[in-house]
């Protein structure tokens, strides 16, 4: 659809789940915006029923990402199309070497909130994703990803170390206490990949925003994230693959190897224990690298796995995610993003598997 026609007067008849307890009769999208008053042109409106949800959010996505490391604008179009037909329509993209400002130009791909590239220690991260530096440079990095990004920085903050044959942490503490100030200065959060336990409570402790993937939590560490409400996005559909990387990487790095089984093991109890703390969890994939797109119902499906209750594993995909991300969900005037099923998503997760309807600034997706 070319940038002059307008989208059609949309009427979606049936349960509208504004919010976890919030449920409105109906809407209606014009000019691509939501409206719970009956609009002009009203009679002529494409009708739609189901249940709907607000545009699903994958918090931790990479659009742009190949496991090589970047790809062509083809390829990035692909992943957003299959992240989008599984009701994917906000990403935090978490990390991404190609630049996909392009995207921004078309109402037919979810929107994207961008993190930069990853920030990694030379030699300390997969080979084409990242700009790798030393410590001294990580306060400049910082700066340019902060001002490149959609308000978000990503730094991987811990992998292998070749010598000591183990995950450890990547930075210094006063380096990267001084890297996050200057980003929370130009007005910008900052996240790191995290897989073990050593780096953690420095990050949290200089105030970082968020920990990706967060298997290292323990019972020392939960209570500081608690306390100092940073989020985590455990992206457990990403740690399933823990035992694999495990068993390829065992002849060469047998403490590596352990240590990875171990987090794989202890996974759902670490992502419950960080929920029962009062930790806010949201749903990330991990997809672009060696993931595919389109898995966030798996995601879903996992955090109710690990024990959190169905209701708030949808809101970390949903209104939860949105609100923390700041972007609108359902209320009058936002951008008519929306998702409907047959059946209601908050009695059964598994039904997110299967959307009827995919609505973007007001359009029926093919």
């Amino acid at each position: 659809m070319s940038d002059h026609e307008v989208a059609p007067v949309l009427r979606i008849k049936g349960r509208v789940l504004v919010g976890p307890d919030e449920v409105e009769d109906g809407l209606w999208a014009v000019d691509g915006r939501i409206t719970y008053e009956r609009p002009p042109g009203a009679d002529g409106a494409v009708t739609l029923t189901g249940w709907a949800l607000p545009g699903l959010v994958d918090a931790h996505c990479h659009v742009g990402l190949g496991h090589q490391g970047p790809v062509d604008a083809a390829t990035s179009e692909k992943q957003a199309l299959a992240d989008r037909a599984a009701g994917t329509l906000l990403i935090r993209d978490a990390g991404s070497p190609s630049d996909t400002r392009w995207v921004d130009d078309r109402e037919d791909l979810p929107k994207i909130i961008r993190a930069g590239r990853h920030i990694a220690r030379t030699r300390r991260y997969i080979r084409g994703f990242a700009h790798e530096i030393e410590p001294g440079d990580l306060v400049a990095y910082v700066a340019r990803e902060a001002r490149r990004g959609d308000g978000w920085v990503k730094l991987v903050g811990d992998w292998i170390d070749r010598d000591a044959g183990d995950l450890t942490a990547c930075w210094p503490r006063g380096e990267v206490e001084a890297a996050i100030a200057e980003a929370h200065r130009l007005g910008a959060r900052v996240t790191a990949h995290c897989f073990a336990e050593a780096a953690l409570r420095d990050l949290v402790e200089a105030g970082i925003d968020c920990i990706e993937h967060a298997t290292g939590l323990t019972e020392d560490t939960v209570p500081l994230f608690a306390e100092r409400g940073v989020a985590i996005v455990p992206t457990l559909v990403n740690i399933a693959t823990f035992p694999g990387l495990a068993e390829a990487g065992e002849a060469r790095y047998p403490r590596w190897s352990a240590h990875m089984r171990r987090l794989h093991e202890r996974r759902y109890e670490t992502v419950r224990a960080a929920y029962d703390a009062g930790i806010p969890v949201f749903t990330g994939t991990d997809a672009g690298g060696s993931l595919a797109h389109g898995l966030i119902a798996d995601e879903v499906a996992e955090l109710v796995k690990a024990g959190i209750p169905a209701l708030d594993a949808l809101s970390a995909t949903a209104w939860g995610a949105r609100r923390w991300l700041g972007r609108p969900g359902l209320e009058e005037g936002a951008p008519a993003d929306l998702v409907i099923y047959d059946e209601d998503p908050r009695a059964d997760v598994r039904a997110l598997a299967s959307p009827r309807r995919v609505v973007l600034d007001g359009r029926v997706m093919g």
